[in-house]
């Protein structure tokens, strides 16, 4: 958190820099554009972004090459996609320096269009609902709108086990890894971070096509995961069975196939006492994952459950802003 102890604006002030108070109102702002707004329904930046990584990726990736050749191009290809829009956003602050207010409501709307709170929970509730009534078909149907795995013939204990990692998963990649950037790198840090995971998430699968091709585009989210899913992690066990959790973290986390989800969803499955992870079916592929958590079988209340553990912990992430601001503002007044 880059930080000015005067009241007015020196003429050595870091253009981009906001003062404490600044950052927790931010903060705040950005949380209620989203806990009343949502994600935008049309016109959202990630979905116009999707479709210039996709122009980007047909302009670079014109046959297939050796792999060394196809990961040069993928690198070229996510520094073409990222680049522009993160100096776009760094020259945007630039020219919000002009009014506090603007910079602030600035910053606000653009954190608030990388996070993703309210959507997360959303969905994940949209899956326990019917779990709820016992209603298989409809909970496979909403899960099938934010899994990845097949969800065809899925027993309700595995509908709930999806949902539930899949929230504790996406607590670190939608909502705490962007506030981590807001505060270390400000909104061009917000921007960096956002599209890098959008890019994981389209060129980051381990198949023929994108094995090479989004090597690089893997490797620099895990690299931008790596300490916030770390804090994501503490923050679960903090707000759930810490005991547990942090057990779970350590024994389990270094196992899962990625990095950051691992200790992630470990730690959240620990601190919520229940069982995740195990085989699941991947575009018609069996893949035998390791077991997370402890105690309980999933269910509809463990959805609800990764749900809560979320709002705590985001919860202590304001607060823990809050104090930070609070006690920067007050040494910067003595």
């Amino acid at each position: 958190m880059r930080v000015d102890h005067g009241e007015n604006r020196s003429p050595h002030h870091e253009p981009g820099a906001y003062r404490p108070m600044e950052t927790l109102l931010i903060l705040v702002l950005a949380l209620s554009f989203d806990a009343l707004l949502g994600e935008p329904r049309r016109l959202h930046p990630l979905v116009g972004f999707g479709r210039y990584a996709g122009w980007v990726e047909g302009g670079i990736r014109i046959a297939d090459f050796s792999a060394p050749t196809m990961r040069a191009l993928g690198a070229a290809a996510l520094t073409a996609a990222i680049l522009p829009w993160t100096a776009f956003a760094w020259l945007a602050g630039e020219w919000s320096e002009s009014s506090a207010w603007v910079r602030i409501l600035f910053s606000a709307f653009v954190l608030y269009l990388a996070i993703g709170w309210r959507s997360l929970l959303d969905h994940a509730r949209r899956v326990a609902a019917p779990l709820r009534r016992h209603d298989a078909d409809a909970a496979r149907r909403s899960l099938s709108m934010i899994v990845s795995r097949d969800t065809a013939g899925l027993s309700e204990e595995e509908i709930a086990s999806a949902a539930t990692e899949s929230a504790l998963e996406n607590g670190n990649d939608a909502i705490f890894a962007a506030i981590f950037w807001f505060l270390v790198a400000g909104i061009p840090g917000v921007v960096l971070y956002r599209l890098s995971n959008t890019l994981d998430a389209m060129w980051g699968y381990k198949n023929a096509r994108y094995v090479n091709f989004g090597w690089a585009a893997a490797r620099l989210d895990d690299v931008l995961n790596w300490i916030p899913a770390r804090l994501t992690a503490f923050s679960y066990a903090c707000c759930g069975a810490m005991d547990s959790a942090l057990q779970c973290w350590r024994a389990q986390g270094a196992h899962w196939k990625s990095p950051n989800a691992g200790p992630v969803m470990a730690a959240g499955a620990g601190a919520l006492r229940v069982r995740l992870g195990g085989a699941a079916t991947y575009h018609g592929s069996l893949q035998q994952r390791p077991l997370l958590g402890c105690g309980d079988a999933a269910s509809a209340q463990s959805i609800e459950g990764a749900c809560a553990l979320i709002n705590r912990a985001l919860a202590l992430w304001t607060a823990t802003v809050a104090l930070g601001a609070c006690a920067l503002w007050l040494w910067g007044a003595v």
